[in-house]
């Protein structure tokens, strides 16, 4: 069974499958740490520290930024609350900071499961899972949906984990992002249009560095493989050992972000790469946007797979 153990960020679940071990918390269901062997495949956070810049953290029930954090459902306006106040935007969703309690527990695998409980700028009802697994390909993460309300609900869903291959800063680190267009944005992060990326700094199709680019970037138009799954890949630069993460059910735009907005010592430490089930302002523009109807469920799997030449 997983080990568990009380912290600022509560309950610490433990999952270990060979000589990978990662860890995930209570407070939001948050994936904390991830490590593979001596090498930590996550710039993670400490059980008893807060956590800041999104690390790890589930975004539910929409991924990202929502202008003014105003939205038009069914013939109502509803207003949520401005959680980013410095741009005036609605960002990352509902249940970043709620207890997400054990619903199965085994050594590799755990369940954390939450209620979206009906309240002001979002009166809809969902009962969340969380599931995280090891195994011989890396971790892997199943967010599940269930609307328990009589009315369908705008739904999206995202997660904020930040990739490293001991590069600090970020910049000599070789990323791969297998998309074709990205979102350009206004000053507080809103989507203003699309372009390709082709001719752009932002065409990493091919693995270069990062350089000195700012990336708060949501890449769209993604090209998937056999398996029907888009991989982002982070590379040291020796080209030796990596990390990729994968994008599969549900999940349609990647956001990547180099951090260049967090305090001082974790500013282009690690590299955001953030799955999600639709672009930022979602609830606005409609794009990707799950209509959830009553009773209905909504998957959504996404992974991360250590990999060394």
């Amino acid at each position: 069974m997983p080990q568990t153990d009380q912290n600022a960020t509560g309950q610490q679940f433990t999952l270990a499958h060979g000589d990978q071990r990662a860890v995930v918390v209570e407070l939001g269901a948050a994936l904390r740490r991830y490590t593979a062997g001596d090498r930590p495949v996550l710039d993670g956070f400490a059980a008893d520290q807060p956590i800041t810049g999104g690390r790890g953290q589930l975004l539910v029930p929409w991924p990202n930024r929502i202008r003014d954090g105003r939205y038009h459902w069914h013939g109502e306006d509803r207003q949520l609350p401005l959680t980013e106040p410095r741009r005036g935007n609605a960002i990352h969703g509902l249940l970043r900071w709620t207890s997400w309690q054990p619903q199965q527990q085994e050594d590799d695998r755990v369940v954390l499961a939450a209620t979206l409980w009906p309240q002001p700028g979002y009166p809809f009802h969902l009962d969340l899972r969380a599931q995280y697994a090891l195994g011989p390909s890396g971790l892997s993460v199943t967010v599940t949906a269930r609307n328990l309300s009589g009315t369908a609900a705008p739904y999206g869903v995202g997660q904020h984990p930040y990739l490293t291959v001991d590069t600090q800063p970020v910049d000599a680190a070789l990323l791969t992002v297998p998309a074709r267009r990205r979102l350009r944005t206004d000053e507080r992060g809103i989507p203003l249009g699309s372009e390709e990326v082709q001719g752009t700094p932002y065409d990493f199709r091919g693995p270069r560095p990062i350089g000195s680019l700012r990336l708060d970037t949501a890449f769209t138009d993604l090209d998937p493989g056999a398996d029907g799954r888009t991989v982002v890949r982070l590379a040291h630069p020796s080209g030796e050992y990596g990390t990729d993460l994968w994008l599969g059910e549900g999940a349609r735009v990647v956001q990547v972000f180099t951090g260049d907005t967090l305090p001082g010592p974790e500013r282009r430490r690690g590299v955001a790469v953030e799955p999600m089930s639709c672009p930022p302002d979602a609830f606005r523009s409609g794009t990707d946007l799950v209509a959830l109807a009553p009773g209905m469920h909504h998957v959504f799997r996404w992974g991360v797979t250590p990999w060394r030449v």
